[in-house]
């Protein structure tokens, strides 16, 4: 009967790790937001600047130097340059609009829908020491008060932006180029999302940096994946914000897992199986 529970126990453990993958978050984060109104208005406000933004960047990207560089990708690629050559543009773009737009002007309400879904979520917690929040509002986001202390939800970097630029180039690579630019640039970027996380458990920069090793991998699917929502064109946005709700979705998780082992520390019964999200 033990062994049947064990079993059960394992199989029960395995599922969740499976559901729970790092590579699936952005598109929790999708369905999250889509599912709570009260993250309309949070869209809303930027919506237009960021989309009269990216139609003016995108559309003088692909009018000027679209053709140039297929031409220039089907020495490499053949036919492929056609496809590849969208990607080195729209990579393009992600920089420039990044630069333009979302680093001076975003932060603020990714930390909004962060914090909003850990409320709702249960982690009120982990945000009230923070920055103040009202009870009695009629959600989540209401609930959202001013920031008792710096809150930052992903640091602008120009480290980043200056890898971004340095991997473009691997896009005139055949077949692989593209795969590993989104990759090696995932690789960068994922951490990045648990940026607010780290700071509201007040992690020193050494304990930071341990943790982003533990789930290296991890961060890079994630990241990968949100970089390649966040090349669609003029739903970057949209995609930037629920990409910070599936973040925040993962944050659940972990906090979870972590007062499991601490229960079943204190209760004497032992480690309990330790979270884990690999996607294979």
């Amino acid at each position: 009967m033990a062994d049947t529970r064990a079993l059960t126990a394992v199989t029960a453990q395995h599922i969740r790790n499976v559901v729970s993958a790092s590579w699936l978050y952005p598109f929790k984060g999708i369905y999250y937001f889509c599912r709570h109104p009260a993250f309309y208005p949070l869209l809303g406000r930027r919506l237009v600047p960021l989309t009269i933004t990216s139609i003016i960047v995108l559309g003088l990207l692909f009018a000027f130097t679209y053709l140039p560089q297929v031409a220039f990708l089907a020495l490499f690629h053949g036919r492929l340059a056609w496809f590849n050559a969208v990607f080195l543009v729209l990579g393009e773009g992600q920089v420039l609009i990044a630069l333009l737009f979302e680093a001076l002007l975003v932060d603020e309400t990714l930390v909004d829908v962060f914090d909003a879904t850990l409320i709702n979520e249960g982690q009120i917690s982990l945000v009230s020491p923070s920055r103040v929040l009202f009870p009695d509002a009629p959600n989540t986001v209401k609930m959202l008060g001013q920031p008792t202390e710096s809150a930052v939800y992903s640091p602008f970097s120009f480290r980043q932006i200056a890898e971004f630029i340095l991997f473009l180039p691997l896009n005139f690579i055949p077949v692989v180029g593209t795969p590993a630019f989104l990759i090696l640039t995932g690789a960068r970027a994922g951490p990045l999302h648990h940026w607010r996380y780290f700071k509201l458990r007040g992690l020193t920069r050494k304990e930071r940096s341990a943790e982003i090793k533990s789930r290296r991998l991890k961060y890079t699917w994630f990241g990968s994946v949100a970089l390649v929502l966040q090349l669609v064109p003029l739903l970057s946005m949209f995609f930037l914000l629920t990409s910070a709700a599936g973040s925040a979705l993962w944050v659940v998780k972990l906090e979870e897992q972590k007062r499991l082992a601490e229960d079943a520390q204190t209760a004497g019964e032992g480690e309990v199986p330790s979270y884990s999200d690999d996607p294979m």
